[in-house]
C-alpha cells in the first residue's frame, strides 16, 4: 500500500536550502520516492489549526520504507542541510 510524505517548510536560509534540495531528490528517488507536488502555487481553502508556507508531497511504495529512507545514515546526514535552513512538519501518511 503506498505513503505519502508530506513536508511543510518555512525557508529561513533559501540559497543553503538548494544544496538540500539537490542532495535530497536523488536520495528519496532511489527509496522509490516520487515528487508528486514540490513547492508549486499553494490555495488554502479551510484551517483551524495550520497555516502551511511550502508544500512537497511524496509517494513511496509503503510506510516502512518511507521511514527506511528517513531514518537512513545518508539521509540523516543530507537532513542536516534543511534544518540549519529550514523549519519543517514532516508527515509520513499511510495511503489507500
Amino acid at each position: 500500500m503506498p505513503a505519502y510524505l508530506i513536508v511543510d517548510t518555512q525557508l529561513d536560509d533559501p540559497d543553503a536550502y538548494e544544496e538540500y534540495k539537490a542532495k535530497a531528490r536523488p536520495h528519496i528517488e532511489r527509496w522509490g520516492g516520487e515528487y508528486l507536488a514540490r513547492g508549486g502555487e499553494l490555495t488554502l481553502r479551510e484551517s483551524d489549526l495550520w497555516s502551511p508556507t511550502r508544500m512537497v508531497l511524496m509517494r513511496f511504495p509503503d510506510v516502512e520504507t518511507a521511514k527506511a529512507c528517513l531514518d537512513s545514515p545518508e539521509y540523516q546526514e543530507i537532513v542536516k542541510i534543511s534544518r540549519a535552513s529550514a523549519r519543517r512538519t514532516v508527515v509520513i501518511l499511510d495511503g489507500l
